[in-house]
């Protein structure tokens, strides 16, 4: 993509350059650190289950919740689909996904962990999520991937899938 503008030819190529790393990062985010491929099947939970460090008050300054207060966040919202975690660098995560995602009648949220999330949305014509940073894969303490989370009552269950 290029922005034509009558700038001097350096500004120009500066501009040309910009919108490619640009364009470059949006398509192929940075890669999850720290992330390996599952070489053996590992399930654990994770409770959502807070404590609220002060008082929640409605608009009219009516104690809600007083502090100290554990809340699982379950109790009010279910997960509404399933996550599946992979790294879509790796053509037999990417081959795996596929048959999960037929096994669950598609009723899933694929994350990308690596990857280009635009490259995989357009060839499988849905859509496709990247964790940023690495945000959910180390809340919910994910080491491997492939990774499927699903509810299991008032928990997340998560399985590292080979």
């Amino acid at each position: 993509m290029q922005l034509k503008t009558n700038f001097l030819p350096e500004l120009q190529q500066k501009i040309d350059e910009s919108i490619a790393r640009s364009t470059h990062t949006a398509q192929y985010p940075k890669p999850v650190a720290g992330l390996g491929s599952t070489k053996k099947s590992r399930t654990y939970y994770y409770d959502p289950s807070i404590v609220v460090p002060y008082a929640i008050l409605d608009a009219d300054g009516k104690l809600l919740v007083p502090p100290g207060t554990t809340v699982n966040p379950l109790d009010t919202v279910s997960l509404s689909q399933a996550l599946l975690f992979i790294d879509a660098r790796d053509t037999a995560q990417v081959k795996r996904a596929s048959g999960i995602l037929d096994e669950h009648g598609g009723k899933l949220k694929v994350i990308l962990t690596g990857g280009s999330y635009l490259d995989l949305m357009r060839r499988w014509k849905r859509p496709v999520f990247f964790d940023q940073q690495g945000t959910l894969t180390e809340k919910l303490g994910i080491r491997h991937v492939p990774a499927l989370v699903t509810q299991d009552g008032k928990r997340l269950r998560i399985e590292e899938i080979p």
